[in-house]
């Protein structure tokens, strides 16, 4: 019994060591960026001195509760305050992934057996959605998939207040979410609470209404919600479903995991109001199968699979016993031909100190702590932990700081877009004289 009930924290122990190694390992090879993990720690090392979340790199003085409605990540700052860096950001995120195995792994446990727990549990953390969130800096939707994890395991389970409960704090993780939220709460009201659900329901559209409509434009310098006509599409219902190449694919791949079982429980349907805002958006970003975006579909969709092989239509034995293993042979799969971030981890390159770290570590140390510096945005988060760092434009809508640190074009970083391509040819012509090269960065100093 104590063995069985210790698995769900051993399989989450394992992909917190596989998703921090992920995270650290692009991070000191310098593949993170100021969009967003830089954007983010700005947030967080703002948040540690008790000052407001203002992000610099998003724009002078912007305060990012005017971008999105986060405040949940203020939790991290007590931890970034005893280890300032990135990589607390990037270890915080990971274990937020990890531990939101433990609901997927004890359900599965619960109803199909240990051996099928640790199957399920382990292809729940190998699942393309949280590898491509893990792959992609820090985002504040770390903190929804343990709760929508635990939230929906519940939901299994016909606990319907503790469902709600855990479901409510998602409301602090971003405005979309309660999108969700109010999908728990519709499906508690029509399946088990009325009470419940009615309110979970009317409180998350209250909720997210006065965030989008009120709070986030009092913080904006727009004084508005500037996703708001990217969440209206174009007024097309036929966008919905184009183009069809794109969607199409992302809805295969996100039964694909689950074999198709989550279709035969209700509870996939707790996806259908985020998957339905992403596919109704104008921006493509939003449709595939890249980014964080589909995160927080993974727990849903492995739950559903759950309770659709012994929910009210139980599978036959023969699929029950076969279908947890073939589930984790088809994310291994995925894995390691598709292939997914955390193949990268077989590569002992990956492993070793990229040569080019060294001699850019060494430029930008060059740069005091405290100082003012526009950054790359490659070279952002290398900085955000001590500095006042910006977005390196060609045209600095801000007074131009004493340092900027850009790419050269060579490797590892390899050719420049035309964007930064024309912003280092600009930074001599504002006044900034080269100081230290190497690793393929320059550092710039505003000569007086």
């Amino acid at each position: 019994m104590f063995a069985s009930r210790r698995d769900p924290w051993v399989v989450a122990v394992l992909l917190f060591l596989g998703y921090g190694s992920l995270s650290l390992t692009r991070h000191f090879a310098m593949r993170s960026t100021g969009y967003d993990l830089g954007i983010f720690e700005e947030a967080v090392r703002a948040y540690s001195r008790f000052r407001p979340p203002v992000a610099e790199i998003k724009a002078p003085g912007f305060n990012l509760l005017g971008d999105h409605f986060h405040p949940i990540i203020a939790l991290i700052a007590p931890l970034y305050r005893l280890a300032p860096g990135a990589g607390t950001l990037l270890l915080v995120q990971a274990a937020l992934f990890a531990v939101s195995a433990v609901p997927v792994t004890r359900l599965a446990a619960d109803r199909l057996g240990r051996r099928a727990g640790l199957c399920v549990g382990l292809a729940y953390g190998l699942s393309w959605g949280i590898q491509q969130a893990v792959d992609f800096d820090f985002h504040e939707i770390a903190f929804a998939v343990p709760l929508i994890a635990r939230s929906v395991e519940l939901l299994a389970r016909r606990r319907w207040a503790p469902a709600a409960c855990w479901a409510l704090p998602l409301l602090l993780v971003k405005e979309d979410q309660a999108l969700t939220v109010a999908a728990i709460g519709a499906y508690i009201y029509g399946r088990g609470s009325r009470r419940i659900g009615g309110a979970l329901f009317a409180g998350a559209i209250a909720f997210g209404a006065l965030v989008v409509e009120v709070v986030i434009p009092a913080f904006s310098p727009g004084h508005d919600y500037r996703y708001a006509a990217a969440a209206r599409g174009d007024g097309n219902a036929f966008h919905l479903f184009m183009p069809l190449e794109t969607k199409g694919w992302t809805l295969l791949a996100l039964f694909v995991p689950t074999l198709f079982l989550a279709l035969r429980s209700p509870l996939v349907l707790l996806g259908a109001p985020c998957l339905a805002a992403r596919f109704w958006a104008t921006v493509p970003n939003y449709w595939g199968t890249h980014f964080h975006y589909s995160a927080v579909l993974m727990p849903i969709v492995f739950i559903a699979a759950i309770d659709g092989m012994r929910g009210v239509r139980p599978v036959p034995r023969s699929v029950e016993r076969v279908a947890p293993h073939a589930m984790l042979a088809t994310a291994l799969a995925i894995t390691l031909l598709a292939p997914q971030p955390l193949r990268g981890l077989l590569d002992p390159a990956t492993w070793q100190a990229p040569e080019h770290f060294r001699a850019a570590a060494a430029a930008l140390a060059r740069v005091p702590d405290g100082a003012d510096v526009a950054a790359a945005n490659r070279l952002a988060p290398q900085l955000t932990d001590r500095c006042r760092v910006f977005r390196l434009l060609p045209s600095p809508p801000w007074p131009r700081p004493e340092w900027a640190v850009a790419m050269d074009g060579t490797k590892p970083f390899g050719p420049l877009s035309a964007s930064d391509a024309d912003t280092l040819r600009r930074l001599p012509e504002a006044g900034y004289a080269p100081v230290a090269q190497g690793g393929g960065v320059v550092l710039y100093r505003l000569r007086h």
